[in-house]
């Protein structure tokens, strides 16, 4: 945890707040901080800065905060990602936020088992759980949107048209299409399929939308492992 993140709820005045739960116990067994130490600080969706402890115990940590510092520009990237299994959804979920993604899409895809979108990992809660972790990594704030689509087919053809108005989709497949680009300047809506990729009938559906198709070269990556590989290399 580089970065305590605050919530309104947290504040016992208009510059203190007081902490308890998973915040108080990394402060206690990974910091190992004392009363006077200074911390890294942002509140949720707004600035950063530093809390100085000025109550530490067992029960409760309390800060004096300021605030001002702005959080990292985030990257000009909209995510459609084919849900992945559990356990690669966690892990991409922090990774986006971590690098700086601010909009992603869960979208439904053919090799999508249906089982998945069952997962309590599908819940607000451990969604944001998630978010709050990869910016927690990163030094950031502003929480990413995150949006479940359940059907392919209509959201490409009826919601699709409009989130691409102005800029480059690209979608990651393992077969044809050109190497993927790097230190793109333009706003891009980038596609990441489930493992074995989307289906042709769902790469001609988003090519249609005007999708450019994109590979990393010839090795076949894991879901999460494609999340930052491609989005590093699109934005250095």
């Amino acid at each position: 945890m580089n970065l305590l993140l605050l919530n309104p709820s947290d504040f016992i005045s208009e510059n203190s707040v007081r902490l308890t739960g998973r915040a108080l116990k990394h402060v206690l067994d990974v910091h190992r901080a004392q009363e006077g130490d200074t911390l890294r600080v942002g509140l949720v969706n707004d600035r950063m800065g530093e809390g100085i402890i000025t109550s530490l115990t067992e029960e409760a940590l309390e800060l004096d905060i300021t605030l001002t510092e702005q959080p990292p520009k985030p990257l000009s990237l909209t995510v459609l990602l084919a849900l992945p299994r559990p356990k690669m959804l966690k892990r991409s979920l922090q990774h986006l936020a971590t690098l700086g993604a601010k909009k992603i899409i869960l979208l439904n895809s053919y090799r999508v088992e249906k089982s998945f979108w069952q997962s309590p990992w599908l819940s607000e809660e451990k969604i944001h759980e998630q978010l709050i972790l990869g910016l927690e990594q990163a030094r950031d704030t502003l929480l990413p949107e995150v949006i479940l689509e359940k059907r392919f087919k209509p959201f490409v053809e009826d919601r699709l048209p409009e989130l691409m108005e102005g800029k480059r989709g690209l979608v990651a497949h393992p077969v044809g299409g050109s190497q993927c680009p790097h230190q793109i300047e333009e706003e891009v809506v980038l596609a990441i399929g489930p493992e074995g990729g989307f289906i042709p009938y769902e790469v001609e559906k988003l090519e249609e939308a005007g999708f450019e198709r994109i590979h990393l070269g010839s090795r076949i990556l894991r879901v999460e492992t494609a999340v930052t590989a491609i989005t590093s290399k699109l934005f250095d």
